[in-house]
């Protein structure tokens, strides 16, 4: 992998030569687990050096923002609320516009979601089939008990507007374990229940990364979106037209990669698009990016 991206296309270089905020994924891209990268402080230095500005995007809900701007300080990254783009934030946003008369939710999450929701303004709903929400929310809950789940089956069972946070069927980690998603929560619902949420926020979803946009005036071309998974981070850069950088420091493999790209190049409608980068680590994306602006 160490030579995949030495020689660009005139294409590739002309897109990274053209970005002016980056969109980062963390788990995976910055940090693994709850180690960050050797590479990671060095890149976002390096970024203010070009004059680039950047985002932290997270599809994983189980901490509010608070929370999340803790740990990066703690990783010896600073970084405020203008900087962090949440499913939870989304989902918030969701169900402010198109639920304005919502106040009561049933929740799969952490609590330390659920603080985000109440600081929204919402209230959580009991384990109780008397204690009936104006929407079920459905996110990464490494809480989750089991009759809550049951419960948040019966409550998709009985039409509650549904809204799940995001699609990962698994959360990246670097301990010896697989940590079963929103994604499979979803699926763990649909079978019982054959209900589907009414939508998917979170990435590939577009709406964060139009945010970002809106927020620094920014064109859709002028935005990179980088991270480690082709069904989440890739996709929503294709779904808003921004630049997709695909790192293989967290969930995906060179060689599915490789395999997406053969499979666009003949299909015109892959299940998945390909990035419009591969590399190794956000190290050597720091490298291509200083060469463009060369």
């Amino acid at each position: 992998m160490n030579n995949y991206n030495q020689t660009l296309s005139a294409a590739q270089t002309e897109g990274l030569r053209r970005l002016r905020h980056i969109a980062l994924d963390m788990d995976g891209t910055i940090y693994l687990g709850s180690n960050i990268f050797p590479f990671t402080l060095d890149f976002l230095r390096r970024l203010d050096a070009l004059g680039i500005g950047y985002s932290f995007l997270t599809n994983n809900p189980t901490r509010s923002v608070a929370d999340y701007l803790k740990k990066l300080a703690g990783m010896g990254i600073e970084a405020t609320e203008d900087n962090m783009y949440t499913t939870s934030l989304a989902a918030i946003d969701y169900i402010k516009e198109t639920h304005p008369h919502a106040k009561r939710l049933f929740m799969l999450g952490t609590p330390s979601m659920v603080t985000q929701f109440e600081k929204a303004g919402f209230e959580a709903c009991a384990d109780d089939p008397d204690d009936v929400p104006d929407v079920l929310v459905v996110a990464f809950d490494t809480t989750l008990v089991y009759s809550r789940l049951c419960r948040a089956a019966w409550w998709a069972s009985q039409g509650i507007p549904y809204v799940a946070t995001n699609p990962d069927r698994v959360c990246p980690t670097d301990l010896p374990t697989v940590l079963v998603d929103c994604g499979s929560l979803q699926k763990c619902i649909e079978h019982a229940t054959g209900r589907r949420p009414d939508i998917v926020l979170g990435k590939p979803d577009p709406t964060m990364l139009h945010g970002i946009c809106h927020r620094h005036g920014l064109q859709p071309d002028e935005i990179a979106m980088v991270g480690d998974r082709i069904y989440t981070d890739t996709a929503m850069a294709h779904n808003a037209g921004a630049f997709g950088v695909l790192t293989l420091s967290g969930e995906t493999k060179l060689e599915t990669a490789l395999a997406v790209a053969a499979d666009a190049a003949v299909n015109p409608h892959p299940e998945f698009y390909p990035p419009d980068l591969i590399i190794r680590d956000i190290a050597e994306l720091a490298d291509l990016l200083e060469s463009a602006h060369q």
